[in-house]
């Protein structure tokens, strides 16, 4: 296992049980059996880590949830999708989504809550894409309420989830959520929230990263990787970022191929709003 990913998973396993306060760098070296000379090499703080530990986790639902709302034909069961997604997602990662739940409602590190609200902005810009798309015109003066009665349903319903000890019937949940949401966009007449309410990226560029960055990320990633075709779609698509000779659809396919691994979601995501 890579060094740095022995790390995250050795924290996460202690911020489960003590929280981000209370867990020592200390005991993360102690946890993985290395110095704390090779934390700092691969982390130069514990904020650091915290933080990348969100990363990973934010990266991968929000990529799955993207892809699925600009890539799905059939807007008739596009919502229930999202749901079914989204909950799915949370159910995977359910140890590290009550950490963060609990520690962002308490925490004053600025730097952690920064990095919530960027995720946040981007799923607002996703959700109202799905809005836009299932519902059109006929919800124009409301998709923003509509939009914060999705992220209200997510997040109370997330907590079945984290805290509810019985089975979940997931289907019938999503179903359920489904009817709910479109009982308010049919029955909503008096909008309250305008778009200067809204926290959403203004620029397309504020979801996206400079062509450098890119670069260096997809180069460290393909460091880690094992050979496989994976790893090949990597280097081809790394080579087309500063001079794209292929064509749309060979971009679109190696895409799809990086996509199955679970910890390159969030690069297909960069690169499909790079090209």
């Amino acid at each position: 296992m890579v060094k740095k990913q022995l790390i995250m998973e050795s924290a996460l396993e202690l911020f489960a049980k003590q929280g981000f306060e209370a867990t020592s760098v200390q005991q993360i070296t102690d946890k993985c059996g290395i110095s704390k000379g090779a934390f700092y090499l691969s982390f130069k703080s514990k904020d650091e880590l915290i933080i990348a530990l969100v990363d990973q986790f934010m990266e991968q639902i929000f990529a799955d949830i993207d892809h699925l709302v600009r890539n799905k034909k059939d807007s008739a069961t596009l919502l229930f999708d999202y749901y079914y997604v989204s909950f799915q997602s949370f159910k995977q990662h359910t140890e590290f989504a009550n950490i963060l739940m609990k520690e962002y409602t308490q925490s004053l590190n600025e730097k952690l809550i920064h990095k919530i609200h960027y995720y946040d902005k981007l799923v607002n810009t996703t959700i109202l894409t799905m809005i836009d798309r299932i519902y059109g015109e006929s919800i124009k003066q409301t998709r923003y309420d509509l939009l914060y009665c999705i992220k209200g349903f997510m997040r109370m319903y997330s907590e079945l989830f984290l805290f509810q000890v019985v089975p979940l019937e997931m289907d019938e949940l999503c179903q359920s959520l489904v009817e709910k949401t479109d009982l308010l966009a049919k029955g909503m007449t008096i909008p309250f929230l305008k778009k200067e309410h809204i926290d959403i990226p203004v620029y397309q560029s504020e979801s996206s990263v400079p062509n450098d960055q890119l670069i260096s990320l997809i180069e460290e990633k393909v460091k880690e990787m094992d050979d496989s075709i994976e790893k090949e779609s990597l280097q081809l698509l790394l080579t087309q970022i500063d001079n794209q000779t292929y064509s749309p659809a060979i971009i679109k396919g190696l895409i799809e191929n990086i996509r199955s691994q679970p910890d390159c979601k969030w690069i297909a995501y960069l690169l499909n709003r790079h090209f």
